[in-house]
């Protein structure tokens, strides 16, 4: 029997705490994450073991299980750090100004613009695209609740795509049909209009978006190619191995090696900043070791499938990793999948570590690194998701 504290598995009291210690010492987020995983897993390897085993040949077996899954979210943040800076000096961001309007619409129109790239983008990518942009037309002054908008919009925008986010991806490759996850954006554009019309407002009110570029730009074609490439790669790994070699990804972290090897390829002919992956590194490691915290939780199902448990999956998804809970309701089966594609994917963007797109973003603002700042600033996100949720509910029903 599992050591438990009034009848509550040790484990997620563990897991609890270093919520805890990252929201109120969110300095210490890094520390708290790695020292946290690694006292979970010696609590089990001492006391209760893993489904995979006892002991530490059981602790082998089960990251050996969840390696691919950890080696491609840290291929995927770096590289796309790397990908940010290529953005950056391609001069792109730069020449915004003279595209968006100059008033609070044209923060609406970044979001918007976020939330369309990541139909088609891994959302990471679409939100960091989306803040660098945001870091040069509002001149480096970008408030937490604007950056905590354009991490819901990266997510709400890949909620209905199946090439749009991993947990869409996952429900595609069990065998649902794309057009029922597709269903997801009746609830996405309902919060987008919720929380993106406040968080541009608040972002106009905080620094206004520059009127003009600055004369003399010169967009960079090269880099641009480079951008394109990194991200067509990540593309057709993902589709086409999904079409054609499903059981590839289970085995080879087969997104992130095409990140890294367009990144490798074209560095001869455009350097890439280098000094970015120290950072971004620690930044990633902190997300892995959040996932890896979250993998050894046990959890063997979830409670039966139903539009209260859909909605409330969203909520837990900003604490723990909505990949996990994504793989337990396709075993468990019965839900209604534009529901469930819905919350896991937006609920994350409610902290600001609940979804990878959030801990890339916070890599490019380590300012916005603190859960009291994320839930005050973006007080809109929990409306928007609630909102977006009862639209679909109101229009569609329930259908399993």
């Amino acid at each position: 029997m599992p050591l438990s504290l009034s009848s509550f598995p040790v484990e997620f009291v563990m897991f609890a705490a270093i919520l805890i210690g990252i929201a109120i010492y969110h300095r210490y987020a890094f520390a708290i994450s790695v020292g946290g995983v690694g006292a979970i897993a010696l609590y089990k390897v001492l006391f209760t073991g893993f489904k995979t085993g006892a002991g530490f040949a059981g602790l082998a077996t089960h990251f050996g299980h969840e390696a691919v899954l950890l080696a491609n979210l840290l291929l995927l943040l770096t590289g796309f750090a790397i990908l940010a800076r290529h953005f950056e000096e391609s001069q792109i961001p730069f020449v915004m100004p003279n595209l968006l309007p100059d008033n609070w619409t044209g923060g609406l129109a970044l979001l918007a613009l976020v939330f369309v790239m990541s139909a088609f983008l891994d959302n990471i990518a679409a939100a960091i695209i989306g803040g660098t942009v945001a870091r040069s037309v509002f001149q480096r002054r970008v408030h937490i609740g604007y950056l905590a908008a354009i991490v819901a919009a990266s997510n709400a925008g890949g909620s209905g795509s199946v090439v749009g986010d991993t947990t869409t991806t996952m429900i595609w490759i069990s065998g649902v049909s794309p057009l029922a996850v597709l269903e997801a954006y009746i609830a996405a554009a309902v919060a987008f209009v919720v929380f993106a019309i406040p968080a541009a407002r608040l972002q106009h009110r905080h620094q206004p978006i520059m009127k003009d570029a600055a004369p003399g730009l010169k967009i960079v074609p090269g880099r641009i190619a480079v951008v394109s490439a990194i991200l067509a790669s990540a593309i057709a790994a993902n589709v086409l191995a999904n079409l054609y070699a499903p059981e590839l990804l289970d085995h080879v972290p087969l997104v992130g090696l095409a990140v890294w090897t367009t990144i490798l390829i074209a560095s001869p002919f455009y350097h890439p900043e280098w000094s970015l992956l120290p950072e971004a590194t620690k930044g990633s490691i902190f997300l892995l070791a959040l996932v890896a915290a979250a993998s050894m939780m046990p959890i063997d199902a979830l409670p039966p499938a139903s539009a209260a448990t859909a909605l409330t999956l969203g909520f837990v998804s900003a604490v723990f990793d909505n990949i996990p809970l994504t793989a337990l309701a396709i075993k468990q089966g019965g839900y209604d999948w534009g529901y469930l594609a819905y919350a896991v994917g937006f609920g994350g963007s409610m902290i600001w570590f609940g979804s990878s797109a959030g801990v890339a973003l916070t890599n490019l603002f380590p300012e916005a690194r603190s859960v009291a700042a994320w839930l005050k600033a973006g007080w809109f996100i929990p409306l928007a998701y609630v909102a977006g949720f009862g639209a679909m509910f109101l229009l569609l029903g329930w259908a399993p």
